[in-house]
């Protein structure tokens, strides 16, 4: 790792040290269980995949991504799905990684990537499994990704929700504001407008009604609440909310299943790492 040019990857902060320490943590659990069904076939998948490898910007030393700590993972994934719209990341990886036969590289929108390519090949009567990990950059991932994973009833999924990159750009204060685009990249990762009602709450002050926003957990347990009743996971805990070092809250980090043994093991994980640096 270390002939790498530190250059050509990205600096991350410790809380994604901690979202890919965890996430590791459950990829070997996962896989230790699946490996033991017996007529069953598991795959990982990484819809934003990255260059496979980071620069901890508190140490500057370098950290595995995602796709490098799952290719690790014992008993191994049958398969394996990176995907990455960043064709320089997609090649660097290709070259960290090297040939392997059971490992699938994608350049291009995960959204359709994953529809056409991937999820195809996830069936549940094909006796196949999958854990998912979706890891958006900020507003560039479309609902019907997760609506879909979740209605396949054989994916466990990992979605960070980028609440910080959503403040940002669509749930203002003064919400009039908000261009026309970013509004309509909240609706397209929500599935609906339902947000704007879910967001706001109007109230009335001297000089007429007005739509006050409110705090992050409101929209939290909303969205919560779709994974369960519109993507139909029958399992999702709790996220944990990864904080960067002024304490403000950068994106959540959803688990969803169809199995109260995986909600188990991650509520056990989530626990271990809740409240600050682990």
């Amino acid at each position: 790792m270390a002939r790498q040019k530190r250059g050509e990857f990205d600096e991350i902060g410790y809380w994604s040290e901690v979202k890919l320490d965890i996430i590791k943590k459950y990829a070997a659990a996962y896989s230790v269980i699946l490996s033991k069904k017996r007529g069953l076939s598991h795959v990982y998948i990484d819809g934003f995949a990255g260059a496979g490898v980071h620069i901890a910007r508190s140490s500057g030393e370098f950290v595995t991504g995602s796709p490098l700590n799952a290719l690790l993972v014992e008993p191994p994934f049958d398969e394996y799905f990176f995907i990455d719209l960043d064709g320089d990341k997609v090649e660097q990886l290709e070259r960290l990684i090297g040939e392997r036969r059971n490992v699938h590289l994608f350049h291009g929108d995960c959204n359709e990537v994953l529809m056409k390519e991937v999820f195809p090949r996830v069936r549940w009567e094909d006796f196949r499994r999958g854990l998912c990990l979706l890891d958006p950059y900020g507003l560039d991932l479309d609902w019907k990704v997760i609506k879909t994973a979740g209605t396949m009833r054989t994916i466990d999924l990992f979605l960070n929700f980028p609440v910080m990159d959503i403040n940002r750009n669509a749930l203002w204060r003064a919400h009039a504001r908000v261009s026309e685009r970013n509004r309509a990249r909240m609706t397209r990762f929500w599935g609906d407008d339902g947000w704007k009602h879910i967001a706001y709450r109007e109230e009335q002050t001297l000089f007429g009604p007005e739509l006050v926003k409110l705090d992050n957990r409101a929209v939290i347990q909303a969205f919560r609440k779709r994974l369960k009743d519109v993507a139909k996971f029958s399992f999702v805990p709790d996220p944990i909310p990864m904080h960067n070092n002024q304490g403000a809250e950068v994106y959540y980090l959803f688990f969803a299943s169809q199995q109260p043994v995986a909600e188990k093991i991650v509520k056990e994980i989530f626990a271990k790492h809740r409240g600050g640096r682990s």
